[in-house]
């Protein structure tokens, strides 16, 4: 059985990858999988433990981290975000095509991991301006001014970066975003 692609896309903070995310595991002939990370931070207002994130204490954190259990791990405003690694292992050996939504920290921890893996694609989504930027991180009504701030000095960090991935995508609208990685994923795969 063909081994499946680990498919990494990464964005600022509030740029829509969740949504775009979504979009793109709608199509059923990619046969995506979605990583599911792990995260010491709270749940937000329609989250689910499992679905956007696996909620977890700082103790099973560590641990998770400490014996090896987790592909790439981050600290990001506060908070530790890590990416376990066995179901992704299983799934691309299941031919499965693993869909990864992580940091730029993250990213490149993994890519230095999964060096000369010819079957990696990566995907960085922009904002259309950190203006848009803004107005969605603070459309979220979740966050004080101080985390705000924070968050838009990271995305200003992590564009920097956007160099670093092979397909560089711009958020204008979550439907165009998806359609242009769609059709990206499904290039990669014909000519596999």
């Amino acid at each position: 059985m063909k081994k499946g692609l680990l498919i990494i896309m990464s964005g600022p903070s509030g740029v829509g990858k969740g949504t775009i995310r979504q979009k793109v595991m709608e199509d059923p002939s990619l046969k995506l999988y979605f990583s599911v990370s792990v995260t010491t931070r709270q749940m937000r207002a329609g989250e689910k433990h499992g679905r956007e994130y696996w909620f977890i204490n700082q103790d099973e954190f560590d641990d998770l981290m400490n014996n090896g259990k987790l592909l790439e791990w981050n600290r990001y405003v506060g908070h530790s975000y890590g990416t376990p690694i066995d179901p992704i292992n299983e799934h691309r050996a299941a031919g499965d095509n693993v869909l990864m939504e992580i940091d730029v920290h993250g990213a490149t921890h993994v890519l230095k991991k999964v060096q000369g893996d010819k079957g990696v694609l990566t995907f960085f989504i922009l904002p259309p301006s950190l203006e848009e930027l803004e107005r969605r991180i603070r459309g979220r009504c979740s966050e004080d001014e101080e985390t705000i701030q924070r968050r838009l000095n990271q995305a200003r960090e992590e564009m920097e970066q956007k160099g670093n991935y092979m397909f560089n995508v711009t958020n204008d609208t979550v439907e165009q975003a998806a359609a242009d990685i769609v059709k990206i994923i499904k290039e990669q795969l014909e000519a596999q």
